[in-house]
């Protein structure tokens, strides 16, 4: 099975990627905000770079490698907000996920509300037994989202990545499939003033 699912929540859809998001992903991802919390996302963002990227998801999705979705408003599927994503090992059946959010949408819990869809969906239909997230250790707000989605800290990686020219410590949180709480989440964080969320995605 090739297609990318589209999942849903309260207040969100989780839905794949399409060539027409390259433009938004570009100008939301490029801001340095948001790169500076990921292990991945290029800064300045290259013109071109996130068709490139978009149009390697299903062949990820079809090797079991990957899940990469767009996390938009459930009132407009069509205005990107953000990405989500899990990456899978089905070799020892865990996902790791990792995410990020645009600077605008910043303080109101969708990174919470979209990794709780997709660990489920890894749980409930992809079969693995375990999820993690990491993040850096100078963005503590990642480790609440990971906190908020009920997983442990399992310590902290001591200069694990290298990154922007430094090396960079990871702190590390998981949680069981016999543990997950796949409940609504409260949104509790929409009153705080804005965090940057943001895994090694």
């Amino acid at each position: 099975m090739t297609q990318l699912p589209t999942l849903s929540t309260d207040r969100l859809v989780l839905r794949p990627f399409n060539l027409s998001d390259a433009p938004s992903v570009e100008r939301l991802a490029g801001v340095w905000e948001v790169a500076d919390a990921t292990l991945t996302i290029p800064h300045p963002y290259p013109a071109g770079g996130a068709a490139d990227w978009i149009a390697t998801h299903r062949d990820a999705w079809a090797h079991r490698e990957n899940l990469t979705l767009a996390i938009c408003a459930s009132t407009t599927p069509d205005t990107l907000l953000g990405a989500i994503s899990l990456k899978i090992s089905e070799a020892h059946r865990h996902g790791e996920v990792g995410y990020w959010i645009g600077v605008d949408s910043w303080g109101h819990g969708y990174a919470t509300e979209a990794a709780r869809a997709i660990i489920t969906y890894g749980f409930t239909d992809i079969g693995l037994h375990r999820a993690f997230g990491r993040h850096f250790t100078r963005n503590p707000a990642s480790g609440r989202v990971l906190q908020k989605l009920g997983m442990q800290h399992e310590g902290v990686q001591r200069d694990a990545c290298f990154r922007w020219g430094k090396f960079e410590s990871v702190v590390m949180y998981g949680v069981l499939a016999a543990e997950w709480d796949a409940g609504p989440d409260t949104h509790a964080g929409q009153s705080k003033p804005p965090t940057q969320p943001g895994t090694c995605m």
